[in-house]
């Protein structure tokens, strides 16, 4: 079984895809029956679990002025680029084309999309399938996702199933970026791509418990300077 799915080209993310979807269906499901005291305590829970893993991922950084060069650069790039401007209105025109008047459903989109793809396991587990291994890490994140987005379609929507799009495509493109680049990836590199995403997620739960709304989604190109500062210095 394991040689078989060696064969598949982005196995993990497939399935993790698959395992949203499944997830968001289920939530949905019940989401008419659950009162909604239930689906606001199990997102604060979310909220918090995203904090929380933000924090375990900051503090595997191995040069701080690489995460903070990375994170200013990118985040500033990501703004010249109106990154989730482009994304929020991408959201927009599927709602429209599907003709869902569900208010929350750019809101469900974006915050499982980052949710789901700015966890140390999305970087781990799509480097690790890239590098040749079997997909173990994302198996189990698409479990954690699975159930994850359950809670997240009781509360937002219908959203919450189409981040599974994005969510192959990015993550996808990770395997596939980590494939290319195999020989050149080092502990390093992947510890100061992870720092920053953890960075990013404690901003997205801040926002999930509405303390401050960031604009996380801008954010994301400080993954692609991290990493390329990384080659050029720590390897």
């Amino acid at each position: 079984m394991e040689g078989f799915l060696l064969l598949i080209p982005m196995a993990g993310s497939i399935v993790n895809a698959l395992s949203v979807v499944v997830g968001s269906l289920i939530g949905l499901a019940v989401r008419s029956r659950l009162p909604m005291r239930y689906s606001n305590i199990a997102f604060q829970a979310i909220g918090l679990f995203t904090l929380y893993l933000g924090v375990q991922m900051a503090t595997s950084a191995r040069n701080v002025l690489v995460l903070i060069f990375s994170l200013v650069v990118g985040s500033i790039l990501g703004e010249f680029l109106a990154l989730e401007d482009r994304i929020n209105g991408a959201a927009e025109r599927l709602k429209r084309s599907l003709n869902v008047g569900e208010s929350s459903f750019v809101e469900g989109f974006m915050t499982a999309f980052l949710l789901f793809c700015m966890g140390s396991m999305t970087i781990l587990g799509a480097f690790e399938e890239g590098l040749g291994g079997y997909p173990r890490l994302l198996f189990a994140k698409s479990f954690l996702d699975g159930v994850s987005s359950i809670a997240l379609s009781a509360s937002l929507g219908v959203g919450v199933i189409f981040s599974a799009i994005p969510l192959l495509i990015y993550q996808g493109g990770l395997t596939l970026f980590a494939h290319a680049l195999r020989s050149l990836l080092s502990e390093a590199v992947v510890a100061e791509i992870t720092a920053a995403g953890g960075i990013m997620l404690l901003g997205l739960g801040l926002s999930i418990l509405e303390v401050k709304r960031l604009r996380v989604t801008n954010m994301l190109p400080s993954l692609l300077v991290a990493a390329l500062l990384g080659l050029a210095l720590l390897n």
